[in-house]
This record gives structure tokens, C-alpha cells and sequence, in this order.
């Protein structure tokens, strides 16, 4: 308080001083210098003003980018197919082994890799294919729940319903093609009321054509609860490539409760 007091006063003693330098100093400039030094002042002062207005045009640019991405939450499985790894045009297998049949290391890896496909199975189309079959929720001391792809949802609109505080796996059954499928993975965002609660990436690897399905378990994870955890929430569920191809693009509802739904 005594500085904020204080300052007008002391402010006018030093407006006094810097006058009489003023002065001094013009009393020893050639004349026309005294212009000179009013033009570089104005010229700095305008300077000044243009610079503190691009540097809080930055600034407001900044923080207004900031805020759009936090409203919107960001669009990742978006961002995912924009920013896919462009690895050029497929080629079909049968092509891809005629091409490094004289390098016996490559041709090694890629028959491992191929494991025991029959080319004469996959064709001429150098486009992979990836059908999902179904999804199991997998509990403890349950029976598991095989739900086929696309969902069906029971009379209240849920694809499944899961108890709160349990702990449960999900595993995924899939058919793949004509070709090698590259950079497989599989992501899940969730919301409750419109705001994002999940947002889930796991990238599940190189997989070959074969006539019998894969199977993925992904890590177990355990359902919140309480009051406010319980009721319905709506999911995005994608199963895509590195080349930005989706072959799974399903949304739906589940609901958290206090027990398991009776099973029939």
C-alpha cells in the first residue's frame, strides 16, 4: 500500500528531472538533430505499437487453437486416415514372391510370415480383406458373452450391459484375405453424456491370409463405479490398416449396472 501511495509524487519529481536533461541535451545538439530524434521516436514508438499488435495476434491465435481442441476433444480417428503411412500400391501375393524368388533371406521371411497359406487360395486381388466375426467378453467366474458383428441390441437399445467394478477381457475374432493385412489396430472411444470418458488405440500387428480365424484378447480392464458411473454410455468401435482402409466402423450403446443382467 505505501508503494502504490507514494508513486504519483515521486513520478512527478523525475518528470521535473528528465525535463531539465532535455534541455541540457539540446543545448549541445547542431540544429536539425532535435527533428531527427523526434521522427526515430515516433517512428519507434509506431514501430512498437505494430509489434505489440502481431504478438498478441499470435497469442490470441494460439490460445483460440488451444480451446478448439479442448472443446472439441479432437477428432482422432480422423487424425488416424489423414496421417496413414503411404506404403505405395499393393501388390498380390503371388507377385510379391515371384519378385524376390533369387533372395533366399527374403524369400525365407516372407514364407515364414506367410506360414502355411495356399497361394492358389488367395487369387489375383492385392487388396487385403478383414472380416470381424464377433467380440467375447470374457469375466471371471461367468459364462462369456459372444456378441456376433454388427451387435444386436436387446429391447432397450444396449448391445451388452457389464456390472460395475469388474473386471473383465475383451477378445476379438477375425478372418483375414487375398493379401498380408499391415499395421492392423483397433481403437474404441466411449462417452457418457457427450463427454469422451475412453479413448482406446492398440495396434495388433501384421497378420497373413488363412482360412482360420485370428483371435486378439486385449488386456483386462476393470468397469467403474458408483452412482454417477452407472447408466448408459455410446461407443465408437474401428478396425482399420496402415493404408487408412477400415474394414470395422460400428457404434453403439452399453450399459454399466449395479449387478450382472440375469442370463436366460
Amino acid at each position: 500500500m505505501s508503494v502504490a501511495l507514494g508513486a504519483p509524487s515521486g513520478s512527478k519529481d523525475i518528470a521535473l528531472a528528465t525535463q531539465e536533461m532535455e534541455k541540457e541535451d539540446n543545448k549541445d545538439k547542431k540544429p536539425g538533430e532535435e527533428e531527427e530524434d523526434e521522427e526515430v521516436e515516433k517512428e519507434s514508438e509506431t514501430n512498437g505499437d505494430a509489434d505489440e499488435k502481431l504478438s498478441r495476434k499470435h497469442s490470441c491465435t494460439s490460445v483460440g487453437s488451444t480451446d478448439i481442441n479442448d472443446e472439441d476433444g479432437g477428432d482422432d480417428e480422423d487424425d488416424d486416415v489423414k496421417r496413414a503411412v503411404q506404403l505405395g500400391p499393393q501388390v498380390p501375393l503371388k507377385e510379391q514372391l515371384e519378385m524376390d524368388k533369387d533372395d533366399e533371406s527374403l524369400r525365407r521371411w516372407k514364407e515364414q510370415l506367410l506360414g502355411s497359406v495356399d497361394l492358389n487360395d488367395v487369387g489375383e486381388n492385392p487388396d487385403p480383406e478383414v472380416k470381424i466375426l464377433d467380440l467375447t467378453i470374457l469375466t471371471a467366474g461367468r459364462p462369456d458373452v459372444v456378441l456376433p458383428i454388427p451387435f444386436v441390441p436387446d429391447a432397450k437399445g444396449y448391445a451388452f450391459a457389464l456390472k460395475e467394478e469388474s473386471r473383465y477381457r475383451l477378445k476379438f475374432s477375425f478372418n483375414v484375405s487375398n493379401n498380408i493385412v499391415s499395421g492392423f489396430r483397433y481403437t474404441n472411444t466411449v462417452w457418457k453424456t457427450g463427454v469422451r470418458v475412453e479413448n482406446t488405440k492398440v495396434m495388433l500387428g501384421t497378420f497373413s491370409p488363412q482360412k482360420e480365424p485370428y483371435t486378439y484378447e486385449l488386456d483386462e480392464e476393470t468397469t467403474p463405479s458408483g452412482m454417477f458411473a452407472r447408466g448408459s454410455y455410446s461407443a465408437r468401435t474401428k478396425f482399420m490398416d496402415d493404408d487408412g482402409k477400415v474394414y470395422l466402423d460400428m457404434s453403439y450403446y452399453f450399459e454399466i449396472r449395479k449387478d450382472w443382467p440375469t442370463t436366460s
